[in-house]
């Protein structure tokens, strides 16, 4: 007689239960009001039913597990092949390519310049952010290929070239020519070990071929601490050049086909970001053309940098997004002493408090998108030169503590490995520190009032269209107006300034365009008191079950 036999009940030790079921299987876009609403009111209503194809394809089971499966590996490099030749080849599991497939072919790299209009840049966003909660480390090198294109298209000749490549919809991960592909990434490489931020503190050398200047060919000699996403078929590099610092394209092929004389030294070894590959790399000569004017290297190449720190602000608010449905579907099934999560008094107050600082996120995030839609526009250019450093500051500091309360929710099974919220939470610094950490934002929105001080009339303007809804906001606003009055000790006082700037312009979007409950308890939880710092400090009185509703997924 065997044991089972004697004694059945020891092969029955329990029943699961009272666990919820994976957040997968559910459209997120339908899913997320804040976002289906914002899209409409920014301009993009007419993405409704792509946005709603999108969401039902990022919510699948098998395309969530593609990004469980992308940063299962570290990427690998490869210096030679087997035959003793330089390959410089960086290895991805295979589900990474899968994931560049994906963006590549639903545009999230082009669309805003192959089929510009109104929505163009908020319909891009919003499928952005749906993209990125699959995955965010992938979105490095979809990023950089579509903030590239505004300093390309400063070099006609190389556009001519480049452009119809860089924007095709498709991927091509071959480690092959340029010449040989239809499609193209593009990745970046400024900064150097002696500089950092500092890009002017940069060594490396150009030195021109031939009669040398804008869209001519130069020898780049040097080192770069950080190129992201090196498998990438060219980049945007920054060198001096005999007139002064100034920008270049550099292909990773020559056009003869043969390599060019590139070398990447290393990989690194990232806490997050796991999936992508970061580099550093020595230029023994390299081939790269001019673009935009000798000495003018930062202006050309900034207005990369703008549009990826744009794509810092949607990754991070995507990030808080999903992250949040994370912890409100988890506390909508778990229940503990006596009742399910959501409806007990403490854990309302965080959820509602994480729902808040991400719909404020995205509604500030499409906010942007659309002055981006309107650059002809005055107020909108104005308002997109302050809201840049602003939004990029504020949200992608918030990320970090908005990924640790949600893994709080979720408790000790948010911290294994098989869940996403300890991807979710080492992905969460990283925008704050890339494409300028949250001193150079701050550094840079003095720098946008000084050499635009119209830009602070134009965010003002925007934010007073609020005025009169809420008296709260009216007092901060009022405050913050008299503040920027006082010039003294103002790089000492910046953080707070942007803090502040970062809290009026969100109150002001969602006392417009938020049901009462969200804006109330916003005025209510950041403007007074704590300013809002710990989550789950939201006084009483507001609407929690109102918030919590909103925000929550509903699978099934």
């Amino acid at each position: 007689m065997t044991d089972q036999e004697r004694d059945p009940w020891l092969a029955d030790t329990h029943t699961v239960f009272n666990q919820p079921p994976a957040l997968e299987g559910y459209n997120s876009y339908e899913q997320d009001p804040a976002l289906s609403e914002g899209v409409a009111r920014e301009g993009a209503a007419w993405a409704h039913d792509d946005l709603t194809r999108y969401g039902a394809l990022t919510g699948q089971r098998e395309i969530i597990a593609l990004g469980f499966d992308a940063n299962a590996s570290k990427p690998e490099f490869h210096t030679h092949d087997r035959f003793g030749h330089r390959i410089d080849e960086v290895r991805f599991h295979p589900a990474y390519h899968q994931l560049m497939g994906m963006a590549l072919e639903n545009g999230l790299h082009s669309r805003p310049w192959t089929t510009p209009g109104e929505g163009a840049h908020v319909a891009r966003a919003a499928k952005y952010y749906l993209h990125s909660q699959v995955e965010a480390a992938h979105c490095c090198p979809v990023t950089m290929t579509f903030a590239a294109m505004p300093s390309i298209r400063k070099q006609p000749e190389l556009e001519a070239i480049w452009g119809p490549k860089v924007t095709a919809e498709a991927y091509d991960s071959r480690n092959v020519p340029d010449s040989q592909k239809q499609a193209v990434t593009i990745g970046m490489a400024m900064t150097e070990k002696q500089g950092g931020s500092d890009v002017r503190a940069n060594s490396t050398r150009a030195y021109p071929t031939g009669s040398g200047g804008p869209g001519q060919a130069y020898e780049l000699v040097g080192h770069k601490w950080f190129v992201s996403a090196p498998m990438c078929d060219a980049f945007l590099v920054l060198a001096h050049a005999p007139g002064g610092l100034s920008c270049f394209l550099m292909p990773r092929w020559r056009p003869d086909g043969t390599k060019n004389p590139w070398q990447i030294q290393r990989l690194k070894n990232k806490m997050g970001n796991v999936a992508n590959a970061s580099s550093e790399a020595e230029l023994r000569g390299a081939l790269g053309w001019m673009i935009g004017e000798e000495g003018r290297g930062v202006p050309t190449i900034i207005e990369m940098v703008s549009m990826t720190r744009f794509d810092c602000m949607i990754g991070s608010s995507a990030g808080m997004r999903q992250a949040a449905a994370q912890a409100l579907h988890h506390c909508r099934h778990r229940s503990a002493f006596g009742a399910t999560l959501q409806d007990q008094p403490l854990m309302q107050n965080v959820l509602a408090d994480l729902s808040l600082e991400s719909e404020a996120a995205l509604t500030m995030t499409l906010r942007l998108a659309r002055s981006m839609d309107h650059q002809d526009d005055e107020h909108e250019r104005l308002l997109a030169r302050l809201l840049t450093p602003v939004g990029k500051y504020w949200i992608c500091k918030r990320t970090a503590n908005h990924a640790y309360e949600s893994m709080e929710c979720i408790g000790g099974s948010g911290v294994m490995e098989d869940c996403i919220m300890p991807r979710l939470l080492r992905e969460s610094p990283v925008n704050a520190i890339w494409e300028g950490s949250g001193n150079v934002q701050c550094l840079d929105t003095l720098r946008a009032l000084q050499k635009s001080p119209d830009s602070l009339d134009a965010f003002f303007t925007e934010a007073a269209q609020a005025r009169g809804a809420d008296p709260r906001f009216d007092r901060f606003l009022a405050r913050l107006q008299d503040d920027f009055a006082d010039t003294s000790d103002v790089q000492f006082r910046a953080r707070n300034l942007v803090d502040r700037l970062a809290l009026t312009m969100q109150a002001s979007l969602l006392l417009r365009h938020a049901p009462a409950a969200v804006s109330d308890a916003f005025c209510a939880g950041r403007l007074e008191g704590n300013d809002g710092l710990n989550i789950g400090n939201l006084p009483a009185g507001i609407d929690a079950r109102a918030i919590i509703d909103r925000s929550t997924p509903v699978v099934g």
